[in-house]
C-alpha cells in the first residue's frame, strides 16, 4: 500500500505540472497541434503495456471495438483536450488546473444517466460543495487578471466532456483494461485530431524543433508516464487510492504556476481550491467506504 502512494504522489506531481507546461508550450504552438502531439506520444508510450494487458487478459479486438475506441478517443482527445488547451491559453494555469480537476464530478452526473451508478444524497452534497468552489475560482463578480470568460468556458467544456469520456470508456475498459483502453483511445483520438488539423490547414510539426523539450515533456512525462504511474497506483491498491492524485493536483498545480509563471494566488482562489479539495476528498472517501461495504 505504501508503494502505491509513491505512484500517487508521482502522478499528482506530473499532472500538477501539466497546465504550466502546456501554457508555456502553447504560447509557441497551435492548441490543436500540441494536443495531437502530446496524446499521440503518450498513447505510443503506453502501447507496449496496453498490448501486454490485452494478451494477459486474452482479449481479441474486433472492428466494433476499434469503432467504439475511436468514438471515445474523439470525445476525450479531439474535443475535451483541445478545449483544455484552448482554455489553458486563455486563463491562468492555476485556474485551469483546478477547473479540469472537477471532471470526476461531471463523471458522476453522466454515470447517473448512462450507468447503474446513480446519484444519491452524498453525491449531491459533493456536487454542491464543488459548485460553490467553482464560483469562487471563477469569481464572476470580478474576473481575475489573466482569466477570461472564453478561457473559463473552454475549461468547463473540457471538464464536462472529459467526464463524458470517462463514462463512455467504461464499456471498453471492462473488456480490455484501463491501460489498453487509454492507449488506444489516445492514439485513435489523436489520429482523428490529425485529420482535423490537415483539413483546416493547421501546423503539424512547424515550431516543434524550437519547443522540442516542452513537447517531449508534455508527451512522455505528463501524458505517458503520468498515466502509467496512475494505473500503477490503481494496480497496487485500488481506483479510489489512485484518484487521490486528482485530489492532490489542485493543491500542487497553483504552486507550480506561481513558481514558473509568476501567477498571483488571490483569496478567492484559495477558498475555491479548498472547497474543491473537500468535495474531491468526500468523493474519494465515499468510494472507499462503498467498496469496503460491498466487500464486507
Amino acid at each position: 500500500m505504501k508503494k502505491a502512494y509513491v505512484f500517487v504522489i508521482l502522478t499528482a506531481v506530473l499532472f500538477g505540472t501539466m497546465e504550466t507546461a502546456c501554457k508555456i508550450a502553447g504560447n509557441n504552438l497551435d492548441s490543436f497541434q500540441l494536443t495531437f502531439l502530446r496524446f499521440a506520444i503518450g498513447g505510443i508510450i503506453l502501447l507496449p503495456l496496453a498490448i501486454r494487458e490485452i494478451r494477459m487478459n486474452n482479449v481479441k479486438l474486433g472492428a466494433k471495438d476499434f469503432l467504439i475506441l475511436t468514438g471515445v478517443g474523439t470525445l476525450g482527445i479531439a474535443v475535451s483536450m483541445v478545449f483544455f488547451q484552448l482554455g489553458v491559453g486563455a486563463s491562468n494555469a492555476s485556474t485551469a488546473s483546478v477547473l479540469i480537476s472537477i471532471n470526476p464530478l461531471f463523471t458522476m452526473i453522466f454515470a447517473h444517466f448512462f450507468t447503474e451508478e446513480k446519484m444519491n444524497m452524498h453525491k449531491t452534497y459533493v456536487l454542491a460543495i464543488a459548485f460553490i468552489g467553482l464560483i469562487f475560482m471563477i469569481r464572476p463578480w470580478d474576473v481575475q487578471e489573466g482569466n477570461t470568460v472564453w478561457g473559463i468556458i473552454c475549461m468547463l467544456i473540457a471538464a464536462i466532456t472529459f467526464g463524458a469520456y470517462t463514462v463512455a470508456g467504461k464499456v471498453s475498459v471492462r473488456k480490455m483494461g484501463l491501460m489498453a483502453q487509454t492507449s488506444f483511445s489516445f492514439i485513435l483520438g489523436s489520429a482523428i485530431l490529425l485529420v482535423i488539423i490537415l483539413i483546416t490547414g493547421k501546423p503539424v510539426v512547424a515550431g516543434v524543433a524550437d519547443n522540442f523539450l516542452l513537447v517531449m515533456y508534455t508527451g512522455i512525462f505528463v501524458t505517458g508516464i503520468g498515466y502509467w504511474s496512475y494505473f500503477k497506483a490503481i494496480k497496487l491498491a485500488d481506483a479510489a487510492t489512485g484518484s487521490v492524485a486528482f485530489l492532490l493536483k489542485p493543491a500542487i498545480a497553483p504552486v507550480i504556476a506561481v513558481i514558473f509563471l509568476r501567477e498571483t494566488i488571490l483569496w478567492n482562489t484559495v477558498v475555491g481550491i479548498l472547497l474543491i479539495l473537500v468535495a474531491s476528498y468526500m468523493n474519494v472517501r465515499f468510494g472507499k467506504v462503498k467498496k469496503d461495504g460491498i466487500k464486507s
